[in-house]
């Protein structure tokens, strides 16, 4: 094996990892960022000697022993010293003397509560929402902080600065490394998914640059996700947006052209959606119902969501989706979480069930609501409908907007070029 194939094998390594290492670190000497600087000094051996004695059979006891080793020999040189870490150096120095590679092994089970402290503590309230995410694709992503950056546009020194912020924040607020329970279990459980949609969605419609899509993003969302739904096996949600990210990404191949451009959903060649996703899609949403028949008869905005997607999921063509299915989902996500963005997804489902008329006349509705001022998706979808009435000009002056409000650069070249196809069809 050559040294690039090795450091291939140490990135692979860290990734997969990485997040379980920090979790039972982080539970060993109750601090985030102390526990990260124990994995990366383990990371930095791991490069250091595996390219002279090769990968280990198994590389996450390795890196797991190799961070307690530095976790006692920092605590040992710490001028602050104190009883409580004396106790704790003693547990390390114990339980690595006691180590096997059958323990080491358990210490790294993924389905275990420290990576569930992990998830929560990335995600507390205490930080911002940009805090979060940067922090959760860090901790749990294994992402390094140039990836981080070139994902979102932001600059390397920006998600640095939050990253370094939000470990402070938890160390300051000493937040609790645990689970919550309860109420706020509920509460922050909610939080940690919208935190994996949010960077899902940033990877599926990418909200600014070049690129129409950022398929890494939906990997990393889709790995969390699915860790997530190990963890809480019983929280329907978990398995709803689980679903809902596995039916939306069958569908990242078919999204983008030969050279990269969008191809909208009702054009797409269904033959390049991906079954295998669709499968798992499907079996995760039948997972969630079953639970949310169980413990709540109503159900929850990720799994309709869910439900939304399959009923596209399921239609062969275009022409045979179950849209009656659709605005009745709608209908029901709007009644659990009142939203004009909801809304303006009804009307494109009630405009291909009734025609685009009766589409238009929601989003008419729409168009004075503030929460959708700079939302380029009303204007875009306002034009289409009124280009399908054969309104041109009006079509025209719509999708020229919202081309003016995107950031992404081939969502605008593509409104741009609708807008002059209706100066054409004029």
């Amino acid at each position: 094996m050559t040294a690039t194939d090795i450091h291939r094998s140490i990135d692979a390594v860290w990734r997969i990892e990485s997040a379980r290492l920090i979790a039972t670190l982080a539970r060993m000497v109750r601090d985030v960022g102390l526990a990260e600087e124990l994995a990366q000094d383990a990371l930095v051996a791991a490069l250091e000697r595996w390219p002279e004695t090769g990968v280990p059979d198994q590389p996450g006891a390795w890196l797991m022993a190799t961070a307690k080793h530095r976790a006692i020999d920092r605590l040992r040189r710490s001028k602050l010293l104190q009883r409580k870490h004396e106790e704790l150096a003693r547990e390390l120095e114990a339980e690595q003397e006691s180590a096997d590679d059958a323990h080491l092994d358990k210490l790294d089970d993924p389905i275990g509560d420290d990576l569930l402290r992990l998830v929560f503590t990335a995600c507390h309230p205490v930080l911002s929402t940009p805090a979060q995410v940067a922090l959760t694709l860090r901790l749990l992503g294994g992402l390094s902080t140039d990836e981080i950056a070139r994902a979102f546009l932001v600059p390397e020194p920006t998600i640095a600065q939050r990253i370094v912020r939000a470990k402070r924040t938890l160390a300051d607020k000493q937040v609790p490394y645990e689970v919550p329970r309860g109420e706020e279990l509920a509460q922050r459980l909610s939080s940690v998914l919208a935190v994996i949609y949010l960077i899902f969605n940033e990877g599926y419609a990418a909200t600014a640059g070049d690129d129409w899509m950022r398929p890494g993003l939906c990997e990393d969302a889709l790995r969390l996700g699915r860790i997530l739904a190990g963890l809480v096996p019983n929280e329907p949600e978990v398995h709803g947006l689980v679903a809902l990210m596995e039916i939306q990404a069958s569908r990242s191949a078919a999204r983008v052209d030969g050279d990269g451009e969008p191809v909208l959903l009702l054009e797409q060649n269904r033959s390049r959606w991906d079954q295998l996703l669709i499968h798992r899609g499907l079996a995760a949403l039948e997972r969630a119902e079953k639970l949310g028949s169980v413990r709540n008869p109503s159900r929850g905005p990720y799994t309709l969501q869910a439900a939304i997607a399959a009923c596209h999921a399921r239609a062969l063509t275009a022409e045979e989706t179950d849209w009656a299915s659709i605005v009745g989902l709608y209908g029901a996500l709007a009644q659990q979480v009142p939203s004009p963005v909801v809304e303006l997804n009804r009307a494109v489902a009630l405009s291909m069930l009734f025609g685009p008329a009766a589409g238009l006349a929601v989003v008419d509705g729409l168009t004075g609501d503030p929460l959708l001022k700079d939302y380029h998706l009303l204007p875009s979808v306002r034009g289409d409908l009124l280009r399908k009435l054969g309104r041109f000009g009006e079509a025209r002056e719509e999708f020229e907007r919202a081309a003016g409000m995107t950031r992404n650069a081939r969502e605008q070249a593509l409104l741009r070029q609708r807008a002059a196809e209706c100066m054409a069809e004029s």
